[in-house]
Order: structure tokens, then C-alpha cells, then sequence
């Protein structure tokens, strides 16, 4: 039932924007109001680092929401899975809107991730339901590329909104966003799951299909490589805004533009995985990958403890960050190559636990007792050793299965 299906090798540029734009609401409703932190918390009574709670609230509603989508995708196919969740990311979106407090807000937030997942969810499904493994590592960085473009503008788009109008106007664009997304579903997405290939599953067979892809480790540790070096990236969200608009005294907008620097990083690696993809392995792409994000991590560890400068602490965030655009497409690629039909469910799992580890990282830094820079190094470092750990792993069944 679940063997692979022959997949094409080609795409048009067309499909891969239309992915890259539902994919990219998860970067503009995690990003795009950042810089709105300080002045949320003031206009609502908190501090800073309570309203900051709302991004591993939007986390828990990634990483349940994929949860759902991916196996009814599997079973309905597709397109209705995505009519539902941007409907509903735009009514939370409204709801966040108009929150009056902080707990509505994260509230709002929740129901905005478990809408917003969708697209998600549903792009990588899609990119596996019609290309074989190596096409779909360069499809993957080809999105990487076009959805790049959203963290490096989200925070400049917020920053601006914010010179003329309160923090609740991102929201609303936010809800425009989700508007225009439910457009190009409905007139530009084609299904790519026939009939045929959807899986007739019920709750129980859900759980053991859970169960089945979780014991295959041909998905096992090319998913916790790419969850474990995904979450640098959302330790990095989390903690930046306290870093670099409070420890350095950072305005609005020169906050955005170092946030997009180093989003410009993601695109740059991942324009570089494009290139070396004829000329290298999978598994080479990764280690690299890995290595630019360790010393990162590294960089910043140092500079936290011996030297508190900010350029030293740009260079560290921005390799730790753009590492990303080599480990997260060819983990993803390795990751989705053996699941068949039930691509969505793999997905799923996959995006669910990505945010998994962002909600796990969001909860720690609330516990952590050092500067804020020295804990997000600290969780820096055992997310980056946990994914050179199952990179190892990964590498020593492989070559036990050949021998």
C-alpha cells in the first residue's frame, strides 16, 4: 500500500512560487511582528517576555495542527485540506486582530498556527506526490529560495506598518495574506494525489501509521537532523528581539533589517545547495550544512562568554541561522524519499516535530538563568549536537543495511 510511485524529475517555476507562497505564511505570522514585541507588551500591561510567549503558542499550534492535516490530506487529498485551514488562518487572524489581552491574544495565536500549517503541510506532500528524491531536494531549495524572501521582508513590512499604525494592523495584513492565498488555491492549485493512491484510513490506522513511519529509519534520523538543526532557528526567533533590540539597544527598523540579513543567509545557502546539487551527494550537502551551523553556534557561545560584541554576535547568528538552507532541504529530501503515498503523513510528523522543538526551545529560554544571549547559545549547542548525532547514526545503519 505504501510503495513509492515513479515521480518526475521537472517542475515549472510557476508551481514552485505557488508552494513557496503558501509555505511562506509560517515565516510572515512568525516574523513579521517582532519588532511590535516591546510596544505589544506596553499596550497591553505585560512585559516583553510574556507577550514573546505567543511564539511557542504559535508553535503548538504548528506542531498539532500538522498532525491532523497530513493524514487527511493522505486521505482526502490535497486541495480541501487547504480550503479549510486558510479559512481558518484568516479569521484567527482577525481574532488577533482584535485581542484586548495577552491570553486572547495567545489564544488567536493558536488557532492562527493550526490554520496557517496547512500550506506547510501540504507543499511538501505535494513536491513528493510528483518528484523523485534528488529533484525534490532542488525543489525544496528552490522554495527555500522564494519563501526566503518572507523573513527578510516580514520584519521590515511589520517595522513600517508600525510607523503609521498600531501593532493590530499587521494582523490584518496578515489576514490579507491569508485572503490572497485562499485565491490561488482555489484557481492555481491543481490536486496531485488522485483517487487511486489516497489511503482509507481510520483513527486507529492513523496511530499506526504514526507508528510505522516513526520505526523506519530510513525517516527517523533524517527527521531528527532536520528538527533538531531547524531549531536553531526558532531559538534564534525567539530570543533575537531580547538580544538585539534590548541587550544593544537596536531601533525598529535596524532590527528588521539585521533579522533580514540573516534571513538573506537561508537564500544564499540555499542557492548554494542548487548549485553543488549535480556535484555533490545528499549527504554531503547536510554535513556541510551542519558544520557552518555548529561554528555558529560556537561564535556566539564565545562571544557571550568572553567578548559581548555585536558584530561577533551577527556573525555567529547569521552562519547558525543560514546553515538552514543546506541541512533543512536535503534532510526534508531524505527524509520524504522512501514514503509513497503517505507523503502527507511523513510531512506532517516531520513540520509537527520542527515546531515541536521551537515550542521546546520557546519554554527552556523561559527557565534558563543567564544572559539572553548565553541561553540561546547554550540551546543552541545541544540542538546542533543533537543533529550531528543523528547525522552519525544515520550514517552508521546505512552502512551496516549494505554490509
Amino acid at each position: 500500500m505504501h510503495k513509492n510511485i515513479a515521480t518526475s524529475t521537472g517542475y515549472s517555476k510557476s508551481w514552485i512560487l505557488l508552494l513557496a507562497l503558501l509555505t511562506s505564511l509560517g515565516p510572515l505570522s512568525i516574523d513579521m511582528y517582532l519588532p511590535a514585541l516591546p510596544e505589544m507588551a506596553m499596550d497591553l500591561g505585560v512585559s516583553t517576555q510574556m507577550i514573546s510567549n505567543t511564539l511557542p503558542a504559535y508553535f503548538l499550534g504548528l506542531a498539532l495542527g500538522q498532525l491532523i492535516y497530513g493524514p487527511v490530506s493522505d486521505r482526502i487529498g490535497r486541495k480541501k485540506p487547504l480550503y479549510f485551514g486558510l479559512s481558518l488562518y484568516v479569521i484567527a487572524s482577525l481574532m488577533c486582530y482584535f485581542a484586548q489581552d495577552e491570553w486572547s491574544l495567545i489564544a488567536a495565536r493558536i488557532l492562527q498556527a493550526l490554520g496557517g500549517c496547512v500550506g506547510v503541510v501540504i507543499a511538501r506532500a505535494t513536491i513528493r506526490d510528483r518528484l523523485d528524491v534528488q529533484s525534490s531536494a532542488q525543489a525544496f531549495s528552490s522554495m527555500m529560495i522564494v519563501m526566503g524572501v518572507a523573513p527578510i521582508l516580514a520584519p521590515t513590512i511589520g517595522a513600517w506598518i508600525l510607523k503609521f499604525f498600531s501593532w493590530h494592523a499587521v494582523f490584518g495584513f496578515l489576514a490579507l495574506m491569508g485572503c490572497i492565498c485562499l485565491f490561488c488555491v482555489h484557481f492555481f492549485f491543481k490536486e496531485s494525489l488522485p483517487t487511486n493512491r489516497r489511503l482509507e484510513l481510520s483513527f486507529k490506522q492513523v496511530l499506526q501509521l504514526y507508528a510505522t513511519i516513526y520505526q523506519d529509519k530510513r525517516f527517523l534520523y533524517p527527521m531528527l537532523i532536520g528538527c533538531f538543526s531547524g531549531g536553531i532557528l526558532f531559538c534564534y526567533i525567539s530570543a533575537s528581539a531580547g538580544i538585539l533590540m534590548v541587550d544593544f539597544a537596536m531601533s525598529q527598523q535596524h532590527f528588521a533589517y539585521a533579522f533580514g540579513f540573516n534571513a538573506f543567509g537561508i537564500m544564499l545557502l540555499s542557492t548554494l545547495n542548487n548549485i553543488l546539487g549535480s556535484k555533490t551527494t545528499v549527504y554531503a550537502r547536510l554535513k556541510l550544512g551542519l558544520g557552518i551551523q555548529g561554528f555558529g553556534v560556537l561564535v556566539l557561545l564565545l562571544s557571550a562568554v568572553f567578548v559581548h560584541s555585536l558584530p561577533w554576535v551577527m556573525l555567529g547568528m547569521f552562519c547558525a541561522v543560514s546553515g538552514i538552507g543546506l541541512t533543512g532541504p536535503n534532510a526534508m529530501a531524505l527524509a520524504m524519499s522512501h514514503q509513497g503515498a503517505r507523503a502527507g503523513t511523513a510531512s506532517a510528523i516531520m513540520g509537527s516535530m520542527q515546531f515541536a522543538c521551537g515550542l521546546l526551545g520557546g519554554v527552556i529560554l523561559n527557565f534558563l538563568i543567564w544572559s539572553a544571549q548565553l541561553n540561546m547559545a547554550m540551546l543552541m549547542l545541544g540542538f546542533v549536537a543533537v543533529a550531528f548525532m543523528a547525522y552519525r547514526w544515520m550514517r552508521i545503519d546505512q552502512q551496516l543495511t549494505v554490509s
